[in-house]
């Protein structure tokens, strides 16, 4: 939503989304906040449910049971650069958290992670996958798995905590079913790879797509999945590739219109992954070692 402006001779006067009124340059319009969870899917948000809640805060979930939810996909809900990607729980509560900082004042909270996907100063796009959905809190405080989300504007501040705006809709507080428009690719990378997989590793490729990482614990395999970002639907040249320590890569190259991979290989020990899309590619050292 873009904050009202009202002018009075070279002075501004800025009413901003929180409705706190602040003198100076005009704001700058809120990002185009997309819904953090993969195109198409349908997600409960409530804002009353918990205890912890000081203001505008929305818990996620979408499934029928109280674990069902663990592990699936969230995925940035406007392009940014990630401040924090960190285990918060003794420190605030938020377990494994992710803040982007979207520019212009704007910050967006992921919390109570399973995975975090991203490190802190790493550019990511609108969509790209981020981490999973988890239960991750400060010792002894039992939760069940869900997607704390926030808005905070024009800082970090707790109590700058702003409503949520999806797809140019104010969130339907106090509980809503929203479906997501976050639609930059249409593939979300652990559906793709299969059940049980989690996104642990994404890495932008300029602003053409990106290559993912997932893991499946119960198998001990790897997954890398390169979802296009732009051209979505039109034929180019994209790869993915998983090299286990020790053992051959294995490579999925071609033109291909939504994504390359899924390449699915068994790596108990460390692995060499990454993949290419509108001429940029990334490759990784060995990591994510057992």
């Amino acid at each position: 939503m873009r904050p009202k402006r009202l002018f009075a001779g070279a002075a501004a006067l800025v009413i901003g989304l929180a409705g706190a009124v602040l003198l100076g340059s005009p704001a700058q319009a809120a990002p185009a906040f997309q819904l953090p969870f993969p195109c198409g899917q349908t997600w409960n948000g409530n804002s009353t449910g918990s205890s912890a809640h000081v203001s505008w805060e929305i818990d996620f979930n979408r499934g029928s049971t109280a674990t069902a939810d663990l592990g699936d996909t969230v995925v940035a809900a406007a392009a940014g650069t990630v401040e924090v990607s960190a285990h918060q729980g003794s420190v605030n509560g938020y377990g494994n958290l992710i803040v982007i900082d979207h520019g212009g004042g704007y910050f967006t909270y992921y919390a109570h992670l399973d995975t975090r996907a991203v490190t802190a100063g790493q550019a990511v796009l609108r969509g790209q996958a981020i981490g999973s959905v988890g239960n991750t809190s400060k010792p002894g405080n039992g939760i069940s798995p869900h997607l704390h989300y926030e808005v905070r504007y024009p800082d970090r501040s707790q109590s700058h905590i702003i409503k949520a705006v999806f797809n140019g809709s104010t969130f339907g507080y106090g509980s809503a079913n929203v479906t997501s428009n976050n639609c930059a690719t249409s593939y979300d990378p652990a559906a793709e790879c299969g059940s049980g997989f989690q996104v642990i590793d994404s890495v932008k490729l300029g602003s053409a797509g990106t290559a993912n990482l997932l893991w499946k614990g119960s198998t001990s395999q790897n997954c890398v999945i390169t979802l296009k970002m732009t051209g979505v639907g039109t034929p180019t040249a994209t790869s993915a590739f998983l090299e286990p320590q020790g053992s051959s890569r294995t490579t999925d190259s071609g033109s291909f219109s939504y994504y390359a991979g899924p390449v699915v290989r068994t790596a108990p020990d460390c692995v060499k992954w990454g993949g290419s899309a509108g001429g940029t590619s990334y490759t990784s050292g060995f990591e994510h070692c057992a």
